[in-house]
């Protein structure tokens, strides 16, 4: 018998800001990109009416969080020298996070500490996060 493997991808797009501490070039500077996440989910089987899981569901859930906690926001890692000053200067405004934000520490802990969060009660894995920082840069990490 075939065993199958069935994934689902829905992505979802923020404005966000973020600098890149050690990074030795332009990037260390304060800027910002039109991030698109692209979130992946697998299962072998699906559910009764032939889904992994609905779309909306991941669209409530992770698409939601995103909104919420890094759409229009400054990312500013938690050992940043420059994290105090800017908290001081818009504390609504920017989020501590406890990694330097690259796209491939941003899609590992979005994999990693945000989907297992969001999608515990949910039949499906997240298997693979890709952080799209330009329509040329991305970085994916997948789970193993």
């Amino acid at each position: 018998m075939n065993k199958s493997h069935f994934e689902i991808t829905r992505w979802h797009e923020i404005d966000a800001g973020h600098r890149v501490v050690g990074q030795g070039g332009k990037c260390v500077r304060l800027h910002g990109h039109r991030y698109r996440v692209h979130f992946t989910l697998a299962n072998e089987v699906l559910n009764d009416i032939g889904m992994i899981l609905d779309f909306g569901v991941i669209k409530e859930k992770l698409c939601t969080w995103l909104d919420y906690n890094w759409d229009h926001r400054l990312l500013i890692w938690d050992e940043d020298p420059m994290l105090h000053g800017l908290l001081a200067v818009d504390p609504e405004g920017v989020v501590s996070v406890p990694f330097n934000p690259t796209a491939e520490n941003m899609a590992h802990y979005l994999l990693t500490q945000v989907g297992p969060a969001l999608l515990v009660d949910e039949p499906c894995l997240l298997i693979a996060v890709t952080v799209e920082e330009t329509s040329k840069c991305s970085a994916t990490v997948e789970a193993q």
